[in-house]
């Protein structure tokens, strides 16, 4: 029975309520004003008896409005992206919208092939986690005419829609607290800032702090290919080896924890007491780790929740909701610092 319903279609529908295909679909669509009463009944009764199941994206071509939602993601597999994608979800159901979920796994060409495809397909908006040379991506969603809303980060040098966390003012109290505890040296293992305020942020309240305190520091900067495991490893015990100065390794890009932490795999049983590492996200993993990972948490759902309200006031015009919002972090201690 189920496979008969299957292959109905617009045409069929037409020959049984003796009407055109194109009646049909403006039936389907919802623009009946015009249509008689005989000839709606007519098509309600055909669609009843077969069963008949109209193509969502067949309707979204002919409809003003598609009720999808694109969401482009950095790395589906994250956790952070996991609980966004839930809270946009949360609220844009409810509302009757659809998501089209895509994860760019940070790399340009494939964030524009993936706009590209999502504008052709007609979504309403877009939620999207930005990679650091978003700034024509942007500009090609802005002329399409579409909706867009940031989250994780937003840009200096461009006005839009967007929600964060306060990620200067999380970074600088959790590393004054974590300092405060004995660590008397901080070495920082991050990404180039460029242009997302997450990273720029983030660094400069590790920066500040540092300063604040006179403490010394060393750098290892993330290449944008990822992390050199061995290499990293290699440069840790350069830093490390010998040394009796208590020392926090600080990790502010989520996506890079996972993989810092493998290369402090020879550290482990200084930890806390002579090395510890202070991390970002990554909650899921970094409590059952050990030692466990202390980390500063966004509140991920939260942020998933606001983008998705920012992007339905837009798409609405209601303009009633704040299109900036920051949420504050939590830290989740673990057994890696003191």
């Amino acid at each position: 029975m189920s496979s008969t319903k299957k292959r109905v279609t617009i045409t069929e529908i037409a020959r049984l309520a003796g009407t055109s295909k194109t009646t049909v679909s403006f039936y389907l669509n919802g623009h009946t004003d015009r249509m008689s009463k005989e000839t709606h009944d007519r098509i309600r009764q055909a669609i009843k008896e077969t069963g008949y199941q109209p193509s969502p994206l067949a309707r979204s071509m002919n409809a003003k409005q598609t009720y999808l939602i694109a969401v482009i993601v950095g790395d589906i597999a994250n956790h952070f992206s996991n609980q966004i994608v839930k809270g946009i979800d949360s609220v844009a159901n409810e509302a009757g919208y659809r998501l089209l979920i895509s994860s760019s796994n940070f790399d340009r060409d494939n964030e524009h092939a993936l706009i590209d495809r999502l504008i052709a397909v007609g979504v309403d908006g877009f939620i999207v986690q930005p990679t650091a040379r978003f700034r024509e991506v942007a500009d090609a969603i802005g002329s399409s005419g579409k909706k867009l809303v940031f989250f994780d980060s937003k840009y200096y040098d461009y006005t839009a829609s967007w929600v964060k966390t306060d990620n200067y003012e999380a970074t600088k109290e959790a590393l004054s607290e974590v300092l405060a505890k004995g660590y008397r040296r901080v070495l920082v293992v991050a990404a180039e800032p460029q242009l997302l305020s997450s990273r720029t942020e983030r660094l400069q309240g590790t920066t500040d702090t540092i300063e604040a305190l006179g403490l010394p520091s060393e750098h290892f900067v993330i290449p944008d290919k990822g992390v050199p495991i061995d290499e990293l490893n290699a440069w840790l015990h350069e830093q490390l080896d010998g040394c009796d100065v208590p020392t926090l390794v600080f990790a502010p890009n989520c996506w890079a924890l996972p993989d810092i932490y493998v290369a402090m795999r020879d550290f482990y049983t200084r930890m806390p007491k002579e090395i510890g590492l202070l991390g970002f996200d990554n909650t899921d993993w970094a409590e059952v780790a050990s030692p466990s990972v202390s980390v500063i948490a966004q509140p991920a759902f939260e942020e998933g929740v606001e983008a998705a309200k920012i992007l339905l006031d837009l798409i609405s015009g209601a303009g009633r909701i704040d299109p900036h919002q920051v949420l504050p972090c939590t830290v989740q201690w673990g057994q890696s610092t003191l």
